[in-house]
């Protein structure tokens, strides 16, 4: 589960005043929560649950018979005929329970979604891989039109969007022409109550984006540049510029200018200073004295010109930004003079600024991009998907191994699996055959997509195919198919579970699990402890979904470890279909663990270094990795450097 910190709310808390003043309090609470984990979670979790979680039947994959032998279903005829993944065909095919009267939202959202993708399954299942072109255009949604040089479009107000068919290469421009709004009045709660006042501000900002494809239903798309004029409303109370980048909805470390310009010792983007000076309302110069002007003089000493240009944006008044894409970082120019640099940042290209948003409190007239490339520079599936033999999967081990980790994927995802193939799938303790990694990827609703995964899937040999429809909510059955195959596909010690933009350190993983007792049940993570539901906004939950005040303690989804006795408890109680399911899969792991723990001592491991956000030195596993961040971290690791290649 991704905690609910959408673009919105971060943007409003950026430009309250308050927040510097109510710093002191956050970092005391992440203090006193840092204190808390570290020495109280290992005899709070040893209480028994305090809430009833007894599971109603809830929606199911399906009933399967456990054979006696682990191994034996991969000698299930019905296994092989389902070339493209080890769960059972008799898993993939069986009915679905009729719609009921008394049927969740959930119910009905997993019974269309098997329903459409079973038929999506049939589309492409008489199809021969080997028939796919990888250069077909149409597979990636490209037009198959060559691409124009030049795109322009008129304005209007509120939100406006270019489409950049084959993005942007160095040299490429765009230019906005726009007159900011007068500020408009915004009421913040939370102002009210720490300054006592009415919790009224005046607010006047826009923002100009490039960004990248959305990859996944339910996320937005990537920022790849987020310039931000806040002419009012901004915590400092000054008119300030920020620059920022967005991946998988986790923004970077902010830039900002205030007016004041870069420092001396900070480097250049291009030769260009990251921030110009401009006029500032706190700032006053003091005035040359008579003695020191004559002496200036005196000695022939030329005076410099002291130049003072005002902030670049005014509300009400027109004017002509131009953003341009040099070697080192995208140029800002407003009026045709240089306003800020923007240093490119690890894991986002020119060519995959495919879209201009414009939007906030601005209204438009006109929007011109020149010097676009003429074709695609550099994405193709043939480039992404390298189609060698050094890259297949070895076969399923026949002896029982330490590790198994599912790796959670969408269909679309061809670069990042790529990714990890070339990455921490080529570990040591892989190629030993110790620890066995494989994707788990659900049907797109484009036939085309789901034809390339399977040609991927046949040649790469490493991916279980769900045929059913991928969305967010349904994660949960992912998760399921995960310890299913590592305790009735494998003999496995234990069972990970990431996402596919998640690296691991596999050797501190593995350290990190040696030092808990052996056959003790285990669930290691970054634990979150007395988490509450959100009942409001993007990532809300309804009493009717969790009825219950609070989370059981559960680790965060982009890389956490269970014990096989406790993945093979969720295969069972899924099996006899007797398993709860909430839309949110790292709180439902959470949920069947303290079910689990309410029989069997369960040793619950908590650590920051499994990365919810991001990466940090030392890491465990690393998170919201791109393509290029996974192919940085590997060749650090290679050097035997656990380095992060964080945005700067």
């Amino acid at each position: 589960m991704k905690r609910a910190r959408s673009a919105d709310t971060l943007c409003r808390l950026r430009r309250c005043r308050w927040r510097w003043r109510a710093s002191h309090i956050l970092l005391a609470a992440v203090g006193l929560y840092y204190l808390f984990v570290s020495s109280k979670l290992s005899r709070l979790l040893d209480l028994r649950p305090f809430v009833d979680l007894d599971p109603p039947a809830g929606p199911l994959l399906g009933s399967v018979q456990r054979q006696e032998s682990l191994h034996g279903r991969l000698d299930d005829p019905l296994v092989r005929r389902a070339r493209y993944g080890r769960l059972t065909a008799e898993i993939l095919r069986r009915d679905r329970v009729p719609l009921g009267g008394n049927s969740s939202e959930l119910d009905r959202m997993v019974r269309e979604a098997w329903s459409l993708g079973l038929k999506a399954w049939d589309d492409v299942s008489g199809d021969d891989p080997a028939s796919i072109d990888l250069n077909s255009s149409v597979l990636v949604g490209e037009s198959t039109a060559a691409c124009p040089s030049s795109v322009t479009m008129g304005g209007g107000s509120g939100e406006t969007i270019m489409f950049l068919p084959c993005g942007m290469v160095v040299g490429s421009a765009v230019t906005v022409v726009g007159t900011p709004k007068t500020g408009h009045r915004e009421f913040v709660p939370r102002l009210m109550k720490l300054r006592g006042g009415n919790g009224v501000v005046i607010v006047s900002q826009f923002a100009v984006e490039l960004q990248g494809l959305k990859a996944v239903d339910g996320e937005e798309a990537p920022k790849i540049l987020h310039f931000n004029p806040r002419l009012k409303g901004d915590w400092s109370q000054l008119p300030v510029i920020e620059h920022n980048t967005c991946y998988r909805m986790q923004w970077g470390k902010a830039m900002r200018c205030d007016g004041l310009p870069s420092n001396d010792d900070d480097y250049t983007v291009d030769g260009f200073c990251k921030c110009e000076r401009w006029e500032r309302s706190d700032n006053v110069d003091s005035k040359e004295s008579k003695t020191t002007s004559w002496l200036h003089r005196f000695i022939g000493r030329a005076k410099r010109p002291d130049i003072k240009w005002p902030f670049p944006f005014v509300e009400g008044k027109l004017f002509v930004l131009t953003l341009q894409a040099g070697v080192e970082g995208y140029h800002i120019y407003a009026g045709g003079r240089h306003v800020s640099s923007f240093p490119y940042r690890t894991g986002f290209a020119l060519e995959d600024a495919t879209g201009l948003a414009i939007k906030g409190d601005v209204d438009i007239h006109s929007v011109y991009a020149t010097s676009l490339p003429k074709s695609h520079p550099s994405f193709s599936l043939q480039q992404v998907l390298e189609m060698s033999p050094q890259w297949k999967t070895d076969p399923l081990p026949e002896s029982p191994i330490y590790l198994f980790i599912g790796i959670l994927s969408a269909a679309n995802h061809f670069a990042e699996r790529m990714a990890i193939r070339k990455t921490w799938m080529q570990s040591p303790q892989i190629k030993a055959r110790n620890i066995v990694a494989r994707f788990f990827v659900a049907l797109n609703t484009r036939k085309e997509v789901n034809a390339v995964l399977k040609k991927e899937a046949e040649y790469f040999g490493d991916i279980v195919l769900l045929p059913f429809m991928d969305r967010y909510e349904l994660v949960v059955l992912k998760t399921i198919a995960i310890c299913e195959y590592g305790v009735w596909n494998l003999t496995a010690a234990y069972v990970m579970k990431c996402d596919d933009d998640t690296f691991i350190r596999l050797d501190a993983v593995m350290n990190e699990v040696e030092h808990i007792a052996p056959k003790r049940s285990l669930y290691m993570g970054n634990l979150n402890l007395l988490h509450r539901p959100l009942r409001s906004g993007k990532w809300a939950v309804t009493f009717e979904e969790w009825p219950e005040e609070i989370y059981p303690p559960y680790a965060n989804g982009p890389g956490y470890v269970i014990s096989s006795d406790i993945a093979n408890f969720i295969a069972s109680q899924h099996a006899n279909d007797s398993l709860r399911l909430f839309k949110m899969e790292d709180v439902s792991m959470g949920m069947w663990v303290e079910q689990f723990n309410a029989t069997t001592p369960v040793q619950y491991s908590h650590s920051w270094k499994f990365c919810q956000y991001g990466c940090i030195e030392n890491y465990y596993t690393a998170h919201y990795q791109s393509p290029r961040q996974m192919m940085c971290l590997w060749e650090k690791l290679s050097r035997g450097q656990a380095q992060c290649c964080n945005f700067r």
